[in-house]
């Protein structure tokens, strides 16, 4: 039997990279028997540095952050990345081609799973800079998935509840609550599930509390990574 492939993780925003690592080793534990995962490492630059990138466009300068933390993953002998960071996906198409190895895209994971369930209109919920993107409209396009955005007072709203609070691991109720009304009001116009494409979003939301099902990106990344790390090794998927 073959060992697991080695994931890399580039990191970005400390909590939602920080529960995509753990979801890989919990879940990890579950198919290798106690305390088992595969190997890990992740690189992070400072969240300060994305963001000044972010808030000027730059998402050139985005790409070569990431980059580097694939540069330096790979040497340490990662045979694949993920990134549970869905606003800097919109750098992907820039990094995919100069990488030096290969990524799985949160966006078309998540969709894949949509497909799976059958889901035909996705709510979409995250930082302003990704609900403003192509980043999950185009991979949901390519199945023929439709989508709604949040309104621009509630995407300034949830901008500031997940750069204010999500990433320093603050969570409000009122905040809670808030979202909670965006995604019952998705609801009523027609989404059958949410896409919680802020790897924070899922700490204080998720089937248990949303008025739609969810699809969490972060652990739905977290398992495709890990369930690529384990083809070889385990044969029952």
């Amino acid at each position: 039997m073959q060992s697991p492939l080695h994931i890399g993780i580039v990191g970005c925003s400390a909590e939602g990279a920080a529960l995509c690592y753990r979801t890989i080793c919990a879940k990890g534990a579950q198919l290798l028997g106690p305390h088992a995962h595969p190997e890990i490492t992740m690189h992070t630059h400072s969240l300060a540095a994305y963001v000044e990138c972010i808030e000027r466009s730059d998402w050139e300068g985005v790409a070569s952050l990431m980059l580097d933390s694939a540069v330096k993953l790979k040497h340490a002998g990662a045979d694949f990345l993920i990134c549970p960071d869905n606003t800097i996906h919109r750098a992907m198409n820039i990094v995919e081609p100069r990488s030096p190895l290969p990524w799985f895209h949160i966006a078309e994971v998540v969709a894949d799973e949509a497909v799976e369930h059958g889901y035909r209109q996705l709510g979409l919920l995250g930082t302003r800079w990704l609900v403003e993107s192509d980043v999950y409209p185009q991979k949901l396009a390519m199945h023929g998935i439709a989508y709604q955005r949040p309104n621009d007072e509630e995407r300034k709203e949830i901008d500031r509840i997940i750069m204010d609070e999500l990433v320093y691991g603050i969570f409000r109720p009122e905040s809670v609550t808030y979202l909670q009304l965006v995604i019952r009001r998705m609801k009523d116009e027609g989404c059958d599930a949410v896409v919680l494409g802020c790897t924070e979003i899922p700490l204080v939301i998720s089937n248990k509390n949303s008025p739609l099902p969810v699809l969490d990106s972060t652990r739905l990344l977290a398992w495709a990574a890990l369930k690529r790390s384990l083809a070889e090794a385990v044969k029952a998927f």
